[in-house]
């Protein structure tokens, strides 16, 4: 890993070169389930020396219904999110959709992240590099790993080189995904730490209904295969109760099954790495 993980991960334990974790909910709905997320996640992550960057999405601006829940307000969500790197002295991250927000969401966390749809986007791209934030990077659902190297080229020439790469399965049919694991190692051939997303690979979007379906209970399988394969980390988000979860609560992961699933992955890395 670079440098900067150090001084990312100040006071996680790096020792036993383990894959590192980001996960959270899906976006920030209130303080409770925020709080709650991250300390329970935090506490395991410590145990089993596991790097940990806590995830919420202060917006979320690419809803399938007009209907559905966007966020509590920017501002709130966005100082709620920094009050959890501060309480728990983690790194935190959330995903930014417009040029014009990347200076704003800079100031309350440490890792900007380009949802898959908008990797093409060079003024956002341009604009995340800039603030020398680490840029983590979605692969479009439509794009090849090898291609996803001018998004790294954009970053790096903006003048920033800490760029995250994450796949998260690509478009199979008008309604699912298909996780191409070829795209792990395809994509760490730039030089950059590789991300497999367990949730949302396993969405079916596009419903009828408005609202995107899921496979949770593929995530263990998913998470298996992207250690297997050698990801440097992991995207997972999980809640406290998946059912009554105000964004994408159809591909998460119950909070409480998160542990057991961790110590999984730990024996595979150790018996492979």
């Amino acid at each position: 890993m670079d440098n900067y993980f150090n001084e990312l991960f100040k006071g996680q334990d790096l020792t036993e070169n383990n894959f590192f974790l980001i996960a959270g909910p899906c976006v920030v709905e209130n303080e409770e389930i925020i709080t709650e997320t991250a300390e329970r996640i935090s506490i395991m992550c410590k145990k089993l020396k596991i790097p940990y960057v806590f995830k919420a999405s202060y917006r979320k601006a690419n809803r399938t219904s007009a209907s559905s829940f966007t966020g509590i307000g920017d501002e709130q969500a966005l100082t709620l999110i920094k009050k959890i790197g501060e309480k728990y002295s983690l790194p935190v991250l959330t995903d930014i959709h417009a040029h014009d927000e990347a200076s704003i969401a800079a100031r309350y966390v440490d890792v900007l992240q380009i949802p898959a749809f908008l990797c093409r986007q060079s003024d956002l791209l341009e604009a995340a590099a800039k603030t020398g934030k680490i840029v983590n990077v979605k692969k479009g659902q439509f794009l090849s790993g090898p291609s996803m190297h001018f998004a790294v080229e954009k970053i790096k020439k903006a003048g920033n080189t800490k760029v995250w790469l994450t796949d998260r399965g690509n478009s199979f049919g008008y309604t699912d995904l298909v996780v191409d694991f070829r795209n792990i190692p395809w994509m760490q051939n730039h030089n950059v730490p590789v991300i497999m997303d367990c949730t949302h690979s396993l969405q079916q979007p596009n419903q009828v209904s408005g609202i995107t379906g899921g496979n949770p209970q593929m995530i263990e399988t998913i998470a298996k295969a992207a250690i297997a394969t050698g990801a440097n980390g992991l995207f997972i988000e999980t809640h406290p109760n998946p059912a009554l979860a105000k964004s994408d609560g159809a591909n998460m992961l119950h909070l409480d099954k998160l542990e057991q699933l961790l110590i999984k992955l730990i024996k595979i890395r150790k018996a492979l790495f």
